[in-house]
């Protein structure tokens, strides 16, 4: 069975304390969705905030000013991670390539139609379409696979889209509790720089 997860590196949200944040887990990716407890959204706003060069020493230091301002000066947002793929019969898994963002997550689309499209580095995600199926390898010369039809991936596709609309709510929420003055605006600026809907 082929699985997808929507992760986000955790790197930048070392030595955080503006708000409750969960210790990484040993390959620093943090799993969204609709189904996290508070303190791993705090984690991913932690890592949108330090990544995107906001810095925050207190939740009161983020207002909806100082985020429209980054938002005009810097022209969205971005983040670390992307899509994570999972053969769980052979345990082969390819994980996002550094570069290409979660804000790159719909280009997987392309994928679908057929095309060939760069996937970031280190590690390089290679995407070759043989016949009617298309097959994920973490390295172009790694002899382990993931292979599915497209239908297949434009499934996994969707429920990646639902991941990601199901943490929109949590950060919703979260922000709300955490950062009143920013809530009505950060929403909104997830949901188009990352493209949820």
């Amino acid at each position: 069975m082929i699985t997808v997860e929507v992760v986000l590196e955790t790197y930048d949200a070392v030595d955080f304390t503006a708000w409750p944040i969960t210790e990484p887990s040993g390959d620093r990716l943090l799993t969204l969705s609709g189904r996290m407890p508070p303190a791993d959204v705090g984690t991913a706003m932690a890592v949108l905030f330090s990544y995107n060069g906001i810095s925050v020493t207190h939740a009161t230091d983020l207002t909806e000013a100082r985020l429209e301002r980054h938002l005009a000066e810097a022209e969205g947002l971005i983040a670390p991670g992307g899509l994570r793929f999972r053969d769980t019969g052979t345990g082969v898994s390819i994980s996002p390539g550094c570069c290409f963002g979660l804000e790159n997550w719909r280009d997987w689309w392309d994928v679908v139609r057929g095309q060939e499209t760069w996937l970031g580095h280190d590690p390089t995600p290679h995407v070759t379409h043989a016949g009617h199926v298309i097959r994920l390898r973490q390295h172009e010369e790694d002899p382990a696979f993931i292979e599915l039809a497209p239908g297949e991936l434009a499934s996994l596709l969707t429920t990646a889209q639902q991941d990601l609309a199901g943490f929109l709510g949590l950060a919703g929420r979260w922000a709300a509790t955490t950062i009143p003055a920013l809530a009505d605006r950060l929403v909104p600026a997830l949901d188009q720089y990352f493209k949820i809907s």
